[in-house]
């Protein structure tokens, strides 16, 4: 009876050895390469997500209090900070609501306003080529008013909409309830730039 023996393996020969070493030498390469696309990926989104909260808040806008200079869907980037001037947009809170209105006057600074809507700082009537159309609007404070220390003042640009420093349910806006200034829209393309 005979028996069956087995082929023995085929042994590669140096050719193949090689294409077979340089197939993992690439495996090898390519797993390193895509964890450090990964991690790179990671720390930049980590570090645009921190920047983006506590330096340059990203913000839609909704409403049209701000009209004409903010409608409601653009997308604006702020600045943190609390150095102001008068024009400047503004952004702070609310409760649990984030406002965007214009800086009027900060403290110790005295504001009124006329029935026509021309607003008056320290007596001098503020030159706002911003705006569209002029109200006095939702008012229920009294005027000449002085805006306390460490708050400022601030309007709407739609003036006959926007509640604001002109009525007690916003009213002075606190220093700690600033965000920062509003200072450029990303969003939509046709609008994009700096705003002022």
């Amino acid at each position: 009876m005979k028996r069956k023996t087995h082929s023995p393996k085929e042994v590669p020969n140096v050719d193949q050895l090689k294409a077979e070493l340089g197939r993992e030498r690439y495996k090898k390469r390519y797993k390193r390469v895509l964890r450090s696309t990964i991690y790179t990926l990671v720390v930049v989104a980590a570090v645009a997500v921190l920047v983006a909260t506590i330096w340059m808040p990203v913000l839609q806008i909704y409403g049209s209090s701000m009209a004409p200079t903010l409608v409601e869907g653009d997308i604006v980037v702020s600045v943190k900070g609390s150095k102001f001037r008068a024009g400047d947009l503004v952004c702070f809170y609310l409760g649990n609501k984030l406002l965007v209105k214009r800086y009027i006057a900060g403290p110790g600074q005295w504001v009124n306003m006329d029935e026509d809507g021309n607003v008056y700082v320290d007596g001098e009537l503020l030159d706002e080529p911003y705006l569209t159309e002029k109200a006095l609007g939702d008012c229920n404070i009294e005027f000449p008013c002085q805006v306390p220390d460490n708050r400022i003042f601030c309007l709407g640009d739609h003036r006959s909409t926007s509640v604001d420093s002109r009525n007690t349910t916003v009213g002075y806006v606190a220093d700690e309830q600033i965000v920062g200034k509003i200072v450029f829209r990303v969003w939509p393309i046709p609008g994009f730039g700096t705003l002022k």
